[in-house]
């Protein structure tokens, strides 16, 4: 019988370096050729919209299917079902509001651990909601921090997001009055903004001497968050999912005017498995979409520690899986 597991069991239940490594296995998985991972599907209704995604990690032995859903004024909510593999059995169904936001923090921090950046850095961040802490604490979980600083539009918002992310990570966190003033002289930047306007508020005229650039906040193609010259300034292109070229607005512009060659992309399965290194200066530009593989991932670690699972390893063994490619 499927068990439901509800927000609050799941927060605070893994650590970000742990959701990093969780993440990294799951993209070795994939580079194996030992995963399946879908598109998103998308229905928009009269007031509202749905989006699904499935994968499946055979190595892990579950398959995954992950639903949100957006009610005009009433905010989205999601839910993440796990199946095992084996019988096809839905072994739970857990919310998935956590899983959710650390996976894209993590799969930033699976970039970041190849992007080696030198000296204590500063970040900017753009966006002062959940991904935007996750993305902080995953990055400050990666690298040496000397400083960030954040815009958000909302005064009261972006100011609370520096004392709350000041206290936790214990570094000082400054609130700022414009994206610009956010990024500029940062040797990494997160976008995670909502900004919906047909202008991106991220300029790569902005980001000279960044190191890496990650962008995770928007995934629809009518809209985009960073403009053409952050991906044609970039010596490679980074994404989650072969998907998010024909998913990603911020994509579809760069290809369209020819700032995205097929010779500078790349997805974290290739970055993690070997398949492309990344270039020794300049900037790295990371395009998130996400995917049901990193929330099966997740997913599949929260079910195991609150829920006795015979033949599971206690602990995600990547030198192991390495040695297997």
């Amino acid at each position: 019988m499927a068990v439901i597991i509800g927000y609050e069991k799941i927060k605070g239940l893994l650590a970000m370096h742990e959701a990093i490594d969780l993440l990294e296995e799951a993209f070795l998985h994939e580079g194996m050729g030992r995963t399946f991972v879908s598109p998103k599907l998308i229905t928009e209704f009269e007031g509202g919209s749905l989006r699904v995604l499935v994968a499946a990690d055979y190595e892990a032995g579950f398959f995954a299917t992950k639903a949100y859903h957006q009610i005009k004024g009433a905010g989205v909510r999601y839910v993440v079902s796990l199946y095992r593999l084996r019988d096809g059995e839905l072994v739970a169904l857990l919310d998935g509001q956590v899983i959710t936001d650390l996976r894209t923090g993590a799969a930033s921090g699976v970039a970041a651990r190849r992007v080696k950046v030198d000296g204590p850095v500063s970040i900017g961040v753009i966006g002062s909601g959940n991904q935007a802490r996750t993305q902080l604490e995953s990055l400050a979980s990666v690298y040496p921090v000397r400083s960030a600083r954040v815009f958000s539009p909302t005064v009261d918002h972006r100011e609370s997001f520096a004392r709350g992310m000041s206290a936790s990570l214990g570094i000082p966190v400054e609130a700022v009055g414009s994206v610009e003033e956010a990024v500029r002289g940062c040797a990494v930047v997160a976008a995670a903004s909502s900004a919906r306007g047909s202008d991106p508020p991220l300029r790569g005229e902005w980001l000279a001497g960044c190191r890496l650039l990650c962008a995770v906040g928007n995934t629809r193609p009518q809209f985009a968050e960073a403009d053409v010259r952050c991906f044609a300034d970039a010596g490679l292109v980074l994404v989650d999912s072969p998907h998010a070229f024909a998913e990603a607005g911020d994509l579809l512009r760069a290809a369209k005017a020819d700032a995205l060659p097929e010779s500078k992309r790349a997805t974290l399965a290739q970055l993690v498995g070997g398949v492309v290194a990344v270039p020794g200066k300049g900037l790295v530009a990371f395009k998130s979409v996400g995917t049901a593989l990193q929330d099966l991932a997740l997913a599949v670690r929260c079910y195991e520690l609150l829920h006795s699972v015979p033949g599971l390893p206690a602990e995600v063994d990547l030198a192991r899986l390495r040695g297997a490619k």
